[in-house]
């Protein structure tokens, strides 16, 4: 196998809703209660329901020099057209080698806790909003390019007879992927242990629906202190998500649902092998006292089982697969976040995947995607040979990757100082600069 033989489908990469997204998709006589942009300042804004919204592409510097990464592209000018534009994102995604794309939202937050929040005073609004975004994101942008995208939706969690009626629409119209909080009680929900989601567990089992969990939607990376460096916080972003490893590898409804999938999105892999062995220990150390049971099996066989582990640029976790389970860890891209390593995928993956048994190599590049998420890439692309990093990159080979340059305005007035006195950017810095959106 060499590096343009493989076949990459990225199970994490992320959507810019542009304006009219939510407008389309709202019934006629209620358009005007959609999320819409409105312009303040200089800036694009997401207005809804009485609220304002500053973040229209959250940390979307694809393209950017590194030295002109930032936090928050505040205008619709500053971003890459493929972050809102489908069919521009295919020519992004033919450069950068990668044949598929699971894509989490932007303006609701990655599970939606924007709506989750609304419904605390006005259920009926965020119903729409979420509707609207399903529509918007199966009917519009999945659909400009069919096999290219794996559609994904989201739930009104906070009601549950909604919720099923969601997604059995959405099964209907083929998906296979829900976007859901990785710790639903830090946003105002019932936890994963409360019987609360018993028929959520069961729809999305019967569905065949991988429950997607993003770093960040529940349990999320704490800045350590104002004055720490961002890059601490950056460092421990993905491993944050080990806290609700955790708490959905002890859970029970796994025992009561032997095919139900979720994925650890944006999580990484190399702390999953101590993560997997501390777990049997505390299980055979503590379990006389804590009762847990796991019927004859330990903590590891569930995660191996029912949770799907993703990585960007990891070569320690990719050379410990043997501590894993090879058929349930997958690639992402993160486009167009500044952990991506976009246009340069295949290089950057190659480098961690060469050597190993390309039966193996084709696993977590693809075949695992395919399985779990009942995605027949082959056949809506017309064969294996049209979705190798070689065949796309010929199809994207006038795809212009240069370096774009920040249009103006993402660095704020502190941002500016920083630049000028070279000091390092403090986790302070960055807070001072989302309170002042």
């Amino acid at each position: 196998m060499q590096m343009n033989d493989m076949v990459i489908i990225s199970v994490d990469d992320h959507a810019v809703e542009p304006p009219e997204a939510f407008i389309r998709h709202y019934p006629e006589g209620k358009k005007d209660q959609a999320p819409r942009i409105v312009h303040e300042d200089g800036k694009d804004i997401w207005q809804w329901n009485g609220a304002r919204f500053p973040t229209i592409g959250l940390n979307a510097v694809v393209g950017r020099p590194r030295s002109e990464y930032g936090m928050e592209p505040t205008t619709f000018e500053q971003l890459r057209p493929g972050t809102y534009d489908p069919k521009l994102r295919v020519d992004d995604m033919n450069a950068n080698g990668v044949l598929a794309s699971l894509n989490f939202p932007t303006m609701p937050s990655f599970a939606g806790g924007v709506f989750v929040g609304m419904a605390q005073k006005d259920p009926a609004a965020s119903l729409l909003a979420v509707q609207a975004w399903n529509d918007w994101h199966v009917k519009e942008w999945c659909a400009a390019a069919p096999g290219r995208f794996i559609p994904m939706c989201l739930v009104p969690a906070w009601d549950m007879a909604e919720t099923l009626k969601e997604l059995k629409r959405m099964s209907d119209l083929g998906v296979h992927a829900v976007s859901f909080s990785d710790n639903p009680s830090n946003i105002g929900l019932p936890s994963i242990h409360n019987e609360y989601w018993e028929p959520f567990w069961k729809a999305c089992s019967d569905y065949k629906m991988v429950i997607n969990c993003h770093i960040g939607t529940g349990a999320r990376a704490l800045h350590p202190s104002p004055e720490s460096p961002i890059d601490a916080w950056i460092t421990a972003m993905p491993i944050s998500i080990a806290n609700s490893a955790a708490d959905w590898t002890f859970a029970s409804f796994w025992k009561r649902y032997p095919d139900l999938r979720m994925a650890l999105s944006e999580g990484g892999i190399g702390w999953v092998p101590y993560f997997l062995e501390r777990a049997d220990f505390t299980y055979d150390h503590h379990r006389e006292w804590t009762f847990s049971d796991f019927a004859g099996e330990r903590p590891s066989d569930v995660f191996k089982r029912h949770i799907i582990s993703c990585f960007i640029d990891d070569q320690f976790g990719v050379k410990n697969l043997d501590y894993m389970n090879a058929d349930m860890v997958a690639y992402e891209c993160d486009y167009p976040h500044s952990d991506t390593v976009w246009p340069n995928v295949p290089e950057y993956l190659w480098a961690s995947v060469n050597g190993l048994d390309p039966r193996i190599v084709d696993k977590i590049t693809h075949e695992n995607v395919m399985r779990e998420y009942s995605f027949d890439a082959f056949g809506l692309n017309g064969g294996k040979a049209n979705c190798t990093v070689g065949h796309l990159r010929e199809l994207g080979k006038d795809v212009d990757v240069s370096p774009r340059h920040n249009l103006g305005g993402l660095k704020t007035d502190s941002m500016d100082a920083i630049g000028k006195a070279r000091r390092p950017v403090t986790s302070g810095d960055i807070e001072r600069m989302f309170a002042s959106a």
